[in-house]
């Protein structure tokens, strides 16, 4: 198959999700992934975006959606088979973004091979599966760039004044220091 001549789904999981509540939305580092998803795919000639209705793969999806003034539609995730003839059917390259079971299932839909299953701390995956005008099906699989989030290392400090005490007795603080914070140099 020439992959000139094919249309290309992009498919990849939702980026990095905070770990509490029902519909949780991406971490910072989550943000970062998908701005470099969106970063990876501004040139692919995307012309539809799938997601889900959860905040997670929205938010995913959002940034490639704004930089191409795209609307990101909703696909079930309980239809698979019927969205994959739907999307097979498409002459335009997309980008669909789903979970860490539907995606590789959406791949075998396709006719594409989603190869080892994604672990649930795994948010790099990103596929390409080129369907030719023959029916041909190519998966390659790339992934997005990493998402470091280094927050900048905070200055540590106490400030407390009116400190009050009885005589013989301790007064006791906590500082939270950052891993990033490092010990002044000591002079000899």
């Amino acid at each position: 198959m020439a992959l000139a001549d094919a249309h290309m789904i992009y498919l990849t999981r939702h980026a990095e999700k905070a770990a509490t509540g029902t519909d949780p939305a991406l971490t910072p580092e989550g943000q970062v992934r998908a701005q470099n998803i969106a970063a990876a795919l501004k040139k692919a000639g995307i012309k539809k975006i799938y997601s889900t209705s959860y905040t997670r793969t929205q938010q995913t999806a959002q940034p490639l959606a704004s930089y191409l003034q795209l609307t990101t539609q909703t696909y079930d995730l309980t239809q698979l088979a019927a969205f994959a003839q739907q999307l097979r059917a498409l002459p335009d390259n997309v980008l669909v973004v789903g979970y860490s079971d539907t995606t590789p299932e959406l791949i075998r839909q396709l006719g594409g091979d989603p190869g080892a299953d994604i672990a649930e701390t795994e948010f790099d995956r990103l596929y390409q599966v080129a369907i030719g005008q023959d029916g041909d099906v190519t998966t390659i699989l790339l992934t997005s760039l990493p998402s470091p989030v280094t927050p900048p290392c905070a200055n540590v400090t106490l400030n407390q004044s009116n400190v009050t005490a009885a005589a013989g007795t301790w007064v006791y603080y906590t500082i939270d220091v950052p891993e990033c914070a490092k010990l002044p140099r000591r002079r000899n």
